[in-house]
């Protein structure tokens, strides 16, 4: 079991990196010009970057969220990146992504990965 849940850290992890890459993904792809796709391609994953620093991070986030609030971050950040991630490629990557995250979070629940 130990092996499943370490997996499960590891997809949360790689679901992180996704947010990052699908926000980078919809900047550099937005119908703009070039100066813009590149300043949105670089802006995007740093907000994402900032918000889940001060408010996410498995390690000392500045403003630790719990209970509904933790549950309310994870799905706006998650779903943001699923619809941006929507946008850039294809409505279906976004869903697969968002249902990937929901089963990840119900296993972090279950297996005590997630304090609430």
């Amino acid at each position: 079991m130990s092996v499943l849940k370490g997996a499960n850290l590891l997809v949360m992890f790689l679901l992180e990196l996704c947010v990052l890459g699908a926000a980078a993904w919809w900047g550099f792809t937005v119908s703009a010009p070039i100066a813009v796709r590149i300043v949105a391609g670089l802006a995007a994953p740093a907000v994402f970057i900032v918000v889940w620093a001060l408010f996410g991070a498995a390690k000392d986030p500045r403003y630790p969220q719990t209970g509904w609030r933790r549950v309310a971050l994870e799905v706006a950040w998650f779903g943001v990146a699923a619809v941006l991630l929507g946008l850039a490629w294809t409505p279906v990557a976004g869903v697969a992504m968002f249902a990937v995250w929901f089963v990840n979070g119900a296993l972090r629940l279950v297996w005590g990965q997630q304090q609430l």
